[in-house]
């Protein structure tokens, strides 16, 4: 008679690179903007002012779409930027682009009476900020190698690590 043994066999934990993290992260946040916007055409009054040609307290105009266009635009292409960039420059423009939207994010909930639903928008897409920031500042470094302390004799370099 055979007893069976328990097994106890770990999940797969495979290390995220940071572009990944990065544009995961971004997507978040460009999920977030777009259905608080969304979302917020259910609130009494929001449709009927836009009927008369008023989002806020804006006129709509091109320009006034133009630009809700362009700031539409910044978190869908930190997508491609978070993965297509070199490293450095990656760390650089999302540490940049997302320390900007943080007073773009918290404008949201300026003067609103539907603090709640507006307020979690707001401390989500923070939330999502926040981590941005913070995998872009602990990016990893690497050690120097051998290829690169040779300079241009990479051959070399290659040799002596095989040996």
């Amino acid at each position: 008679m055979r007893t069976r043994q328990p097994t106890t066999t770990a999940l797969e934990d495979p290390r995220i690179p940071v572009r990944v993290k990065l544009a995961a992260a971004w997507t978040s946040f460009m999920f977030l903007y777009a259905y608080v916007d969304i979302l917020a055409f259910f609130k009494p009054g929001v449709i009927d002012d836009i009927e008369v040609g008023v989002v806020w307290e804006f006129h709509i105009s091109q320009t006034l779409l133009t630009a809700f266009l362009a700031l539409m635009a910044i978190p869908i292409l930190m997508i491609v930027l978070s993965m297509t960039l070199p490293a450095r420059a990656n760390r650089v423009t999302n540490l940049v682009v997302a320390s900007v939207q943080v007073p773009f994010a918290a404008f949201n909930a300026v003067g609103e009476s539907w603090t709640y639903f507006y307020g979690l928008g707001v401390a989500l897409e923070l939330i999502v900020l926040a981590l941005i920031l913070r995998y872009a500042w602990t990016w990893p470094r690497t050690a120097p190698s051998a290829t690169t302390a040779t300079g241009p004799d990479r051959e070399t370099a290659r040799a002596q690590q095989q040996a």
